[in-house]
C-alpha cells in the first residue's frame, strides 16, 4: 500500500506524513467524540478488501483531489463505538449505528480535507454511505493507491483508510 506519486507530489506530503494527519486526526475523534483511547499501526502493506460481520463507513472527497475516507469496524467493535457515542445501551446494528459510523467517517474527512486544501475550499465532502453485513468486499480499497491504518482498541482491531487522486 502507498501513497499515490501524483498525490505526494501536488500535496508535498510523504506516505508517511499523511499516515501520521490521519492517525492524529483518527485518535482524536475517538478520544473527544466516542471516549475510547486507541493504538494505531504503521500503515498495511497489503489491501484489505473483504469484510466480515463489519460495519463500513465512507465519504469521498471530490474537487482538486478526489477519493474515499473508509473506516472499516467489526459489527462489535461498532456497537461499543455507538454506544459510547449516544451514552446508551447499543445491541444491534441499526440506524444508530449508521449514523455512528457515518458520522465518524465524515469528522475524518474533514481533516483529510483540511490537510490537502487551505480551507478546504476546493473540495468537497459526500453525504456519508454506511454498510453493514456478514460477508462484503469494497473495492475501493483494493489498489496500491490507498493507506490503510490499523488501530486497535481493547484487543479489536478496526482500519481506517484513504485513497486519493488529484484531478487535472
Amino acid at each position: 500500500m502507498a501513497l499515490n506519486q501524483e498525490i505526494a507530489q501536488a500535496t508535498q506530503l510523504t506516505e508517511e506524513t499523511l499516515a501520521s494527519y490521519v492517525i492524529d486526526a483518527t485518535k482524536e475523534v475517538f478520544d473527544t467524540m466516542v471516549m475510547m483511547p486507541l493504538e494505531d499501526s504503521y500503515p498495511l502493506k497489503e489491501p484489505v478488501t473483504t469484510f466480515h460481520c463489519s460495519v463500513t463507513g465512507m465519504v469521498g472527497l471530490a474537487g482538486t483531489y478526489t477519493g474515499i475516507l473508509s473506516i472499516h469496524c467489526p459489527k462489535t467493535l461498532a456497537l461499543k463505538v455507538t454506544s459510547n457515542m449516544l451514552g446508551l445501551e447499543v445491541d444491534e446494528v441499526d440506524d444508530d449505528v449508521n449514523d455512528a459510523l457515518g458520522e465518524i467517517a465524515n469528522m475524518l474527512g474533514g481533516y483529510v480535507k483540511q490537510i490537502l486544501s487551505k480551507g478546504g475550499l476546493d473540495i468537497n465532502l459526500s453525504i456519508p454511505t454506511v454498510i453493514a453485513g456478514e460477508d462484503y468486499t469494497v473495492n475501493s480499497m483494493s489498489d496500491s493507491d490507498c493507506v490503510i491504518i490499523p488501530f486497535i482498541h481493547e484487543a479489536e482491531r478496526f482500519l481506517v483508510g484513504l485513497k486519493l487522486h488529484k484531478e487535472n
